[in-house]
């Protein structure tokens, strides 16, 4: 692609997960913030679970002067105290629900205009329905609640067998129960991850084409399929990680297929997010190195596409 691909998305990069000491929503998170902030390739940041106050204000004060955007990540929060959006014990099902419409609170604070999450597990085939209706009531009491805070939520898909084993969970399924919610909240929309791709056993013409009409959000990075070898599931690993499923080829598909459905046009007022999640693996790999190595994949991806 010979146009520079700002013509075409907003490129963001998901921060607690770059700087992984943040996750758990303490630790530098104003300072490395400050470091996404401060360099032009980015022209957004995805933040998650803040819970000192003050850090969020500082953080909304980073975004304000950086004049970067910002999107806000639920998903550690949720998953890191083991919540259920899905339970079929409604009590449980609430503490979740009370944890989302917290997080849509941090997303006003810090200026978000999206709050993304996700399902809670797969209960199996017996209980998927009831699951799914759970999951609906949920989604419900917590868009309502956000569309007063002027907040869109946003769900990510994940894989159902591997690692998260979620509910939502493979693309035809997400679709219609995006589908399902638009019906009262026309604002709600899908996250789709390269990474996720292949822990749901899907291609990206498959999985995109199902998903073209409610994707809000796109991540690319990797992830590792075989458990024999290190880094197995969900853990966002560099691009060209040794026995990771995704690098530049991969990568440049992904991009080609995003172009096919629309999702990257030119014709589009307001330019969609392609957010970058990749997260260092060991000591030796710093926050800095695992950055530089995925903006080199994606200029080199974007430049065969």
């Amino acid at each position: 692609m010979d146009a520079h691909w700002s013509n075409y998305c907003t490129l963001s990069i998901v921060h607690f997960m770059a700087y992984p000491e943040t996750i758990r929503g303490e630790g530098p998170i104003v300072e490395t913030v400050s470091k996404i902030a401060e360099d032009p390739f980015f022209g957004a940041i995805e933040v998650g679970w803040i819970k000192n106050p003050q850090d969020r204000a500082a953080v909304k004060k980073i975004i304000e002067a950086a004049h970067i955007q910002v999107g806000h990540g639920a998903q550690t929060a949720l998953l890191l105290q083991k919540l259920n959006l899905n339970s079929l014990d409604d009590a449980e099902r609430m503490r979740a629900v009370d944890q989302l419409c917290h997080s849509t609170d941090e997303a006003v604070e810090v200026g978000a205009k999206r709050l993304a999450f996700l399902a809670g597990p797969d209960p199996g085939d017996l209980d998927r329905p009831k699951a799914w209706d759970q999951l609906v009531k949920s989604v419900h009491q917590v868009a309502t609640y956000a569309r007063e805070k002027g907040i869109a939520l946003t769900l990510e898909t994940f894989d159902r067998e591997i690692d998260k084993k979620s509910l939502i969970g493979p693309s035809d399924y997400a679709a219609e129960f995006c589908q399902t919610i638009r019906k009262d909240f026309p604002d709600f929309g899908l996250m789709y991850d390269l990474s996720h791709m292949p822990l749901l056993h899907e291609t990206a013409e498959g999985a995109l084409c199902s998903l073209k009409d409610y994707l809000v959000h796109i991540h690319v990075g990797n992830c590792v399929r075989d458990p024999n070898t290190t880094g197995y599931g969900d853990q966002h690993p560099r691009f060209g990680w040794k026995g990771g499923c995704n690098d530049v080829p991969e990568l440049t598909e992904f991009l080609r297929v995003l172009f096919q459905i629309g999702y990257l046009s030119k014709e589009k007022a307001i330019k969609p997010w392609i957010g970058f999640e990749v997260k260092p693996q060991s000591a030796d790999e710093t926050s800095e190195l695992v950055i530089a190595g995925t903006k080199r994949v994606w200029q080199d991806a974007w430049s065969r596409v």
